[in-house]
């Protein structure tokens, strides 16, 4: 396989919780002591997106997967680790230096009420990351790319001189994939693209994505919820609980052959219409708060297969029989 277009390596973020130098101290048993509190949102996620693919990051709410997708675009900065795109490091750099990697990388956001600018027209929505972008284009030049653009994704070129709030949900979505295409991307990251969308939206907007990467070779990192849409869209799913990567695996191999408990747990809650289809696997406990931690496996207080490794070390991604990766002592040990 070639190597990756985007490689994160142990990548780590934690968002501070402490509040000024004041308001950490405290007296404890008679001594004045600091206290730190951070929610440690990311944990050591290594993740590969290849040329062409659609890597889909699933998980439940809260499990990081949305940050992953904001660190990697540079929107929020790293508290550890390393992200690479096409060989070159780009976590470190700011200003001048990453702004070739900005047109490379765009982004589609979830919300596609709150993602538009209400004081701009598409038009000018369209034009303004054209002409940064690629400042020596004429006026013609940019007004051909918008409207190119805007045909590719279903638009109709007259709506230039609109504003955003007259447009429905599925309609700015479409707006805000064109401002994504405007300047010839090669890698995507759609955090949660659909969600916002009501449910007969969401497969023309899918579809419009799958053109678009069809069209122009494009490589996404899909954040969603939704599995139905991991099993239809995704080339491989990486799944992801309390900041760390469990599983990752091939679509298929992973609907039909799911390795961690907690994707087991995950695909059980797919409604399905089969009769033959296993029960619902029902976890118990509480999902554990990012700001402590627990100790090893952070899959250890809701997994049946657990055991005192468990709770103690944490599981390393290894290779199975099957071409994924999985984060469980049980299957390592021939457990599960």
């Amino acid at each position: 396989m070639t190597s990756p277009l985007v490689r994160i390596r142990a990548l780590e973020k934690r968002f501070d919780l402490s509040g000024s130098l004041l308001e950490q101290l405290r007296f404890e048993n008679g001594r004045l002591r600091r206290k730190q509190d951070a929610v440690h949102a990311i944990n050591g996620v290594d993740l590969d997106v290849h040329k062409g693919e659609t890597l889909c990051v699933v998980g439940e709410s809260g499990c990081g997967k949305s940050t992953v997708a904001r660190t990697v675009m540079g929107l929020l900065s790293p508290s550890a680790g390393e992200i690479h795109y096409d060989g070159e490091r780009i976590d470190h750099l700011d200003g001048k230096a990453v702004q070739p990697y900005r047109r490379k990388m765009q982004m589609i956001f979830q919300n596609p009420y709150a993602s538009l600018n209400p004081r701009m027209t598409i038009q000018q929505t369209l034009e303004e990351p054209i002409r940064f972008h690629y400042p020596h284009w004429s006026a013609a030049e940019v007004k051909d790319k918008v409207q190119s653009v805007m045909q590719s994704v279903g638009i109709d070129p007259d709506w230039g001189s609109r504003f955003g709030h007259e447009f429905s949900g599925g309609q700015r979505q479409r707006i805000a994939i064109a401002r994504a295409l405007a300047v010839d991307p090669e890698f995507i990251v759609a955090d949660e693209p659909i969600s916002a969308l009501d449910v007969s939206i969401q497969a023309q907007v899918l579809n419009l994505l799958m053109d678009a990467q069809e069209r122009h070779g494009l490589t996404y990192l899909f954040i969603t919820h939704d599995l139905a849409v991991v099993e239809h869209f995704g080339t491989r799913v990486a799944v992801m609980y309390l900041g760390r990567v469990c599983e990752l695996a091939d679509t298929a191999t992973l609907f039909a052959a799911p390795r961690h408990p907690y994707t087991q747990a995950l695909l059980s809650a797919i409604p399905r219409l089969e009769d033959d289809r296993p029960n619902h696997i029902r976890l118990k406990g509480e999902v554990p708060t990012p700001v402590n931690l627990p100790s090893g496996c952070v899959f250890h207080g809701r997994c049946p297969y657990a055991n005192e490794r468990c709770r103690q070390e944490v599981p390393a991604l290894i290779a199975t029989d099957e071409g994924g990766r999985v984060a469980c002592h049980a299957v390592e040990e021939g457990r599960l």
